[in-house]
């Protein structure tokens, strides 16, 4: 089943720019792994620091082995030491939940 990730983040004042280059690095790599569906990136209107990353796989499985690979983990670590806040992580099934 097809699935939605949201990546909610908050950078640092004066860090956007640097983040945004980062972040199309990051939607680059993912489109090659396999299960990779699409991505799109939305900026907070009000607050440009606060961006949400929406990219849709096609299985849990395809995103948990992108989230775990060594190379989504290093370009994590370089994004990090722009962020203000924890990045935070939302799951969503697209249609009927998995659980039923």
């Amino acid at each position: 089943m097809a699935i939605k990730i949201y990546i909610k983040r908050h950078f640092k004042e004066g860090r956007t720019e640097e983040a945004l280059t980062l972040l199309k690095q990051f939607r680059h790599k993912a489109m090659d792994q396999p299960g990779y569906v699409s991505g799109e990136t939305l900026i907070n209107h009000y607050d440009a620091r606060s961006i949400t990353v929406i990219s849709t796989w096609e299985s849990i499985d395809d995103w948990i082995r992108w989230q775990e690979s060594a190379q989504r983990e290093s370009t994590e670590a370089n994004l990090e030491r722009f962020l203000e806040q924890p990045t935070k992580y939302e799951v969503y099934d697209i249609g009927r939940p998995s659980a039923l």
